[in-house]
């Protein structure tokens, strides 16, 4: 049977962050490092937890080689080669710590993450990346990735409600991606009806994962940093972005002349007939382009 959810769900753009008397003198006292430790690998994090998503646009090693200088993460996308991973490895072993190697879910994925992560010894963290986290077979393949691998600290997604969220951390992920549809330049919601709104769905999915020791990450719908504030008010212990960090020279995309000479990066979502024919030569017939 259908069921309609008549709770009012919220978004960024629907609240505002109350403000509440402080002991901070200045913002300059703000200390935006912060420690975890991860429930399934053991390891221990500190940085300032804001990551550059992982889209061939944004996910790039010159991205990761900058952002690390202010303790900000990147998650690297999959299509780097594993002679550029071992090249950079040697070149910049200093930003390991701050990124992670993305993978998705088929059997090539895998043998390619096994590649990267026996040839960069100092890489730590894993991104499980799917379009939607709530099939049978992602989960298999967290637990399969976590046996593999049993002292990296794996972030996996994308879902938006608590039980799965509780399902993906039993099965062996630290962080789950938290946001189906939000980003800036993603069609999902319009292409398939699905969706959630972001705000509601990391108040949800944080309390989930926090009563289970795990971490959730707000993937997507940032449009400014107010929004970013607003993740971390609703219990985000990260916050992922891509539109944010588009553009910059540390990206990848096509620069493209706009009429009146302006020239700018060419940015798209990664279910994009773009992305699709980049990687995949051409959307398939089942398939739709999502941004």
């Amino acid at each position: 049977m259908p069921n309609i959810i008549n709770e009012v769900k919220l978004d960024f753009k629907d609240v505002l962050l109350r403000p509440k008397r402080s002991t901070l003198r200045s913002r300059n006292d703000v200390d935006l490092y912060r420690e975890i430790t991860f429930r399934n690998s053991g390891q221990t994090y500190r940085g300032v937890p804001v990551m550059a998503s992982n889209m061939d646009t944004v996910g790039t090693f010159e991205m990761a080689k900058e952002l690390s200088k202010h303790g900000l993460f990147t998650c690297i996308h999959k299509y780097y080669s594993i002679d550029e991973w071992k090249k950079f490895a040697v070149d910049h072993p200093e930003c390991l710590e701050q990124m992670a190697a993305s993978s998705g879910t088929a059997e090539a994925d895998f043998d390619r993450l096994s590649e990267i992560l026996n040839n960069v010894k100092d890489l730590k963290f894993i991104c499980l990346d799917v379009a939607n986290g709530y099939s049978q077979h992602f989960v298999e393949y967290v637990r399969r990735v976590r046996a593999a691998y049993p002292t990296h600290t794996i972030i996996a997604g994308n879902v938006v409600t608590g039980e799965m969220v509780e399902e993906l951390i039993l099965s062996g992920a630290d962080i789950i991606k938290v946001g189906i549809g939000p980003g800036s330049v993603c069609t999902t919601r319009i292409k398939t009806g699905v969706g959630y709104p972001q705000l509601s769905a990391v108040i949800e999915c944080a309390d989930a994962a926090h009563g289970l020791k795990g971490h959730i990450i707000s993937d997507g719908g940032c449009t400014c940093p107010g929004d970013v504030a607003k993740a971390f008010g609703a219990g985000a212990d990260f916050v992922m972005a891509g539109g944010m960090f588009a553009g910059h020279d540390q990206c990848g995309g096509d620069v493209v002349t706009k009429p009146g000479g302006k020239q700018v990066k060419l940015f798209y979502g990664m279910s994009s007939s773009t992305a699709m024919l980049k990687h995949s030569g051409g959307v398939a017939d089942y398939r739709s382009s999502e941004g």
